[in-house]
């Protein structure tokens, strides 16, 4: 970092930075472990002197708790500090919500868990920029995609991908059944153009007219762009933007997203593969988590966690959640790390209880 030309590539001297940072911090934190460690076995030979004095033996016995509990919480953060962190974690991420089954319910309930991560990103400072959205009739969405930016967006919200369920009685149901929809949740780090090269030729982009509630500007300009990545066949739309410039590079935000994720989990499909057998698959064709309304519970079937505060968790609160997620996640890499057998967080018993 004293090289006269580390700052010639700004980004790539941010990078080295940050990990400077955080190697300072794991540094600062062994430093207190380490002189914890000795505390702890000075206290404790103390306590078995039998020709030191008692108040000093009473007065290490009392501290001895609270140095262990502090030793036993550093020794876990550096370990999770020692666990490679993905490089996607700290970028900016891009989520898309589509009404699954259950027809006009699933685009309502894709509606509120869209505004629901939304508010749980304006209390973390995040910022939101809408890249897409279909409305459906009576005011829910088919499919919403937007874009979200701030400090480890990705690390915060790689585990909310997957099949969400709710259960409960639509406001279309007059009998007053309960009704069981779904709602897949995809999360994708943002591609830059240095992490996914796309060559022009595998682009088909054709453009149309964007429709729109009317006024001026609606039907007039063909602002909506549609782009296919031929050698995948992932078909991107955007029309939100009056400008057909703007709703263009948006459509490529998420392509290369997309194609990000996909070569990602290319890249995780061996270890996944080993980690199926004993936890699950946990892709997006399972059923990740299910707000049941009649019960005020959200059931996390991947961890087995059951909170009784839906209320809260549709107004953007799921940091109990997301932190249980990332507790499991990180036992499962000190336990790959370590060579232990890997936790089983599956849940016991009725996915429906």
């Amino acid at each position: 970092m004293a090289a006269p030309a580390f700052y010639a590539n700004p980004r790539a001297a941010a990078e080295v930075a940050r990990e400077h940072q955080k190697l300072v911090a794991l540094a600062a934190e062994y430093r207190e472990h380490d002189k914890l460690v000795r505390e702890i076995a000075e206290g404790q030979s103390l306590m078995k002197d039998p020709a030191a004095d008692a108040d000093l033996r009473e007065l290490a016995g009392a501290e001895l708790p609270a140095l262990q509990q502090r030793r036993d919480e550093l020794h876990r953060t550096i370990l999770l500090a020692m666990i490679p962190p993905e490089p996607t974690d700290s970028r900016n991420t891009v989520m898309e919500i589509r009404a699954g089954t259950g027809g006009e319910e699933a685009a309502l309930f894709a509606a509120e868990l869209a505004r629901a991560y939304q508010r749980y990103a304006e209390g973390r400072g995040w910022k939101i920029q809408p890249m897409s959205s279909s409305a459906s009739e009576r005011g829910g969405f088919r499919e919403v995609i937007f874009l979200i930016t701030g400090q480890d967006v990705y690390r915060q919200l790689k585990f909310e991908s997957g099949v969400q369920r709710v259960k409960r009685v639509p406001v279309t149901e007059a009998s007053g059944r309960i009704h069981t929809s779904t709602v897949t949740v995809a999360v994708l780090p943002e591609a830059e153009e240095v992490d996914v090269q796309i060559d022009p030729q595998d682009l088909e982009i054709t453009v149309a007219r964007a429709s729109g509630p009317g006024g001026q500007g609606v039907n007039t300009t063909d602002s909506a762009v549609q782009i296919l990545h031929k050698p995948t066949g992932l078909i991107v739309t955007c029309a939100d933007e009056r400008s057909q410039i703007k709703n263009k590079a948006r459509a490529l935000t998420v392509l290369r997203s997309r194609l990000l994720k996909q070569r990602q989990d290319e890249e995780h499909a061996k270890y996944a593969a080993a980690r199926r057998g004993q936890i699950g698959s946990g892709d997006r064709s399972e059923r990740i988590r299910t707000y049941h309304f009649l019960q005020n519970r959200v059931t996390e079937h991947r961890i087995g966690l059951t909170t009784y505060n839906l209320p809260q968790v549709m107004e953007g609160d799921f940091d109990a959640l997301i932190a249980a997620l990332q507790k499991a996640d990180f036992e499962e890499k000190l336990a790959i790390l370590t060579g232990a057998p890997l936790p089983d967080h599956r849940q016991r018993g009725n996915d429906d209880e």
